[in-house]
């Protein structure tokens, strides 16, 4: 009988287990890529529990295992900031992303202090699954921007 997933608020205990998870998961865009610099094989553990304080984080668990992670935060013009959406390689394909970001847009849909208007996130233009995935969820394509000379950025975006 296998153990189901949960999920649940990130707290600053999870910063470490979020960066290990995170730098494993990125090694395959740093490759699609060939870029081993991209920031989220380079963010130091601090920066990463001050974003945590800043917005809000899930974290998802098999057992007592951090499988997958997404966070973000809502700016000032009511726009939820969706980033580093995360599931350990060997739960891809299961639909585990696809419930993180349903249950962050549920976040920041209800958050009374900061309710968003719009969710937005970016991925690289080669990111097939996270491309499909995002417009899967109701994400269009609002911009495109070159940042290197082999990547460029997909903005997706969607009402709340």
């Amino acid at each position: 009988m296998g153990m189901s997933v949960t999920i649940s608020a990130a707290s600053a205990d999870d910063a470490e287990h979020i960066l290990k998870l995170q730098y494993l998961c990125f090694q395959s865009e740093a490759e699609l890529y060939g870029d081993y610099s991209i920031e989220p094989l380079t963010q130091p553990l601090d920066d990463l529990r001050a974003e945590i304080a800043r917005g809000h984080a899930l974290v998802a668990r098999l057992g007592n295992e951090v499988v997958a992670s997404v966070r973000g935060e809502v700016d000032e013009t009511g726009t939820a900031r969706i980033g580093k959406l995360i599931v350990h390689p060997r739960l891809r394909g299961h639909g585990l992303g696809g419930r993180l970001l349903d249950a962050i847009e549920q976040h920041f849909a209800r958050d009374e202090e900061a309710a968003a208007k719009r969710f937005r996130l970016f991925t690289g233009n080669r990111s097939e699954g996270s491309l499909r995935l995002y417009r899967r969820k109701g994400y269009e394509t609002v911009s495109t921007r070159q940042a290197g000379p082999s990547v460029t950025v997909v903005t997706l975006e969607k009402a709340a």
